[in-house]
Parts: C-alpha cells; sequence; structure tokens
C-alpha cells in the first residue's frame, strides 16, 4: 500500500524536506507545519521551505523554523505537500534533485510527479488527508499538529461554507476541538482578521469591480504598484477573489494580480456549480479545483480578462 511505503521512505531517509505550491494559502502552510510535527513524532527530522510565508499564519506551532531557502542542495527525501504540478512548486530544484520524492495532494489535476502519490481529490483539504495518514501511522495528534491542521481545513473549506465538506471534516474537527485545538482562536486569525494591506487592497478591487455577461462574471485585479503603494506582504492578497464571488447571481469571479513579470498576472477563480474552473486554468498551464483555481497569463489587464472570458463564455454556453 501506497502509505506503507510512505512510511517506510519517512524512515529510511536522513535528511527530509517539505515543499509546497507558490502563493502558500493556509492548507499549504498547516500541511507544511503538521507533517513536519507529524515526521518528528516519528522521531525523525524535516525541513519546511517557504520562500513566501505569509505573516497571517506566523501564529502556527512550528512557523519560527521554516526556511526561505536551505544550504542543503541533495535530500534523501522531498515530500511535495498541496501542490497539483511540479511547475507550482516552489523552490522545485529540491524536489528535482530528491533521491525519493512524495507527493501528497488533494486536487483532482494533480499529474502525479512523484515516486510515491498519494493524492484524494475527495478531500476538502489537504490537512483533512495528514489527519488519516496520523491515523494509519499510529501517530499521536497533538495539539500543535491539530492546530495546523484545523488551519488548512477552515482555509480550503472556506469556513466550512464550500462544497466538497464530508461528514468526516466535521468528524475530524469534533476530534481536535476534544483534544484542545482553539477553533474559535484559529477561525479569527485566518478568517476574521485583516491586515491593514488587505484591507487597503480590498477598497481598490471594490473600486474596479467590473459585472460582465448580465451580472453573471464579476471581474477585478490588483497591479503591482497597488501592492507597492500599501507596502502588502506575501499572502495579502488572499480572499480578494471572494469579493467578487459573494455577490448575488455570479456564476464566476476573477480576480488577477500582477506578477513580477511586467506583462503577466496571476488568475484566481471561484465558481460555482456547473463551470469547472480547473478545467479553464488548465487551458493555461494551471490548474485547482472545479470551483477555485488559478493560473498565470501573459498579457495586460485588458488581455488576460479577454483570454479568460471566452473560455468561460464558452462554459456558460455549452
Amino acid at each position: 500500500m501506497t502509505l506503507d511505503e510512505i512510511l517506510k521512505e519517512i524512515k529510511n531517509a536522513q535528511t527530509i524536506a517539505i515543499l509546497t505550491h507558490e502563493s502558500p494559502d493556509g492548507d499549504a502552510i498547516g500541511s507544511s507545519l503538521a507533517l513536519k510535527l507529524m515526521i518528528e513524532e516519528l522521531e525523525k527530522e524535516a525541513e519546511v521551505i517557504i520562500p513566501e510565508f505569509p505573516r497571517t499564519f506566523q501564529f502556527l506551532p512550528g512557523a519560527e523554523q521554516v526556511k526561505i531557502d536551505t544550504e542543503t542542495k541533495n535530500y534523501d527525501l522531498v515530500i511535495s505537500v498541496d501542490c497539483a504540478t511540479l511547475k507550482r512548486l516552489a523552490k522545485n530544484e529540491y524536489f528535482e534533485n530528491a533521491k525519493k520524492t512524495i507527493v501528497i495532494d488533494h486536487h483532482g489535476s494533480n499529474n502525479m510527479y512523484g515516486d510515491l502519490n498519494y493524492v484524494n481529490p475527495a478531500s476538502p483539504a489537504c490537512c483533512e488527508i495528514l489527519v488519516s495518514m496520523a491515523e494509519y501511522f499510529q501517530i499521536h495528534m497533538t495539539k500543535e499538529i491539530g492546530t495546523c491542521i484545523m488551519t488548512g481545513m477552515i482555509t480550503d473549506t472556506g469556513g466550512f461554507r464550500y462544497m466538497g465538506i464530508t461528514p468526516e471534516t466535521f468528524e475530524y474537527t469534533a476530534d481536535l476541538l476534544r483534544i484542545g485545538v482553539d477553533i474559535p482562536d484559529v477561525y479569527k486569525r485566518i478568517m476574521g482578521t485583516k491586515t491593514k494591506a488587505n484591507f487597503e487592497l480590498t477598497k481598490k478591487v471594490i473600486s474596479r469591480l467590473e459585472m460582465l455577461e448580465d451580472g453573471k462574471v464579476a471581474f477585478s485585479y490588483i497591479n503591482a504598484q497597488d501592492e507597492k503603494e500599501v507596502n502588502a506582504e506575501p499572502g495579502d492578497h488572499e480572499g480578494l477573489v471572494n469579493i467578487g464571488k459573494d455577490i448575488e447571481g455570479v456564476l464566476v469571479s476573477i480576480f488577477i494580480r500582477q506578477k513580477e513579470e511586467e506583462n503577466a498576472y496571476k488568475v484566481s477563480l471561484r465558481s460555482e456549480d456547473g463551470i469547472n474552473v480547473s478545467d479553464i486554468c488548465l487551458l493555461f498551464g494551471g490548474g485547482g479545483h472545479s470551483r477555485a483555481a488559478g493560473a498565470l497569463i501573459q498579457g495586460n489587464v485588458e488581455e488576460v480578462k479577454e483570454k479568460l472570458m471566452k473560455e468561460i463564455k464558452k462554459w456558460m454556453e455549452s
């Protein structure tokens, strides 16, 4: 069984690194830190490498040990969490140079790029997969591990609002509450608190919001100058795509953010049932979930909008 093989590789490795996707969210951060703590329960050590660590998640156990980079270039084992493709994996050179690689993920678009792949698209969060892994490995679920896992579960379910949550989601939540995880505190930190920069960016997104296709599509953007003006840090753009999604009648919300490359935008799409935004993003080299996906598209604001609308209209007409 794959889980037995994964456990064997963890126990045999002398050096282990954990990576996740670029622009990491709560599930990516929570999965990385939870897995590190789980590996420590197996009496092994692992380094978490995350080049852009959002300040929002500094409260999590183990956050102070996260590395931006590392002098070690060749690990015995590198584990990718919450990342569908090697292209989206931050510091993927460590993955490519490793003796052995493992992928743990919940994206349906995952292309199984590891030596061992444990992927469950039915799981609403990668962190939820780690709960079942901990049970199988007979790892003691500590409050610290549980706090990291709860962060990922809350993030990727939108605070238990999104489709895809399972009975197990609430069963695991109840179990974590029983061992002392402060769920209200976690929820407030990641869902109920905005940084000042995020608040200022929110105002810009609202001021530029366009309603297209008779109000069925919402579109907005921020550029590099916007982020510079508000002193934005990694993670300050999180949640901006939901501004459009939460408007009555909107089937697809588009939010684009200018990357360091002058003529490229990071795209975030959210949708209601019936429009698979993962398939749309795959056309541009991205991917994700059927109702939440992303990609990187070359062009200016109008060009990127036009490219996306062309594909979205096809879905709406089909």
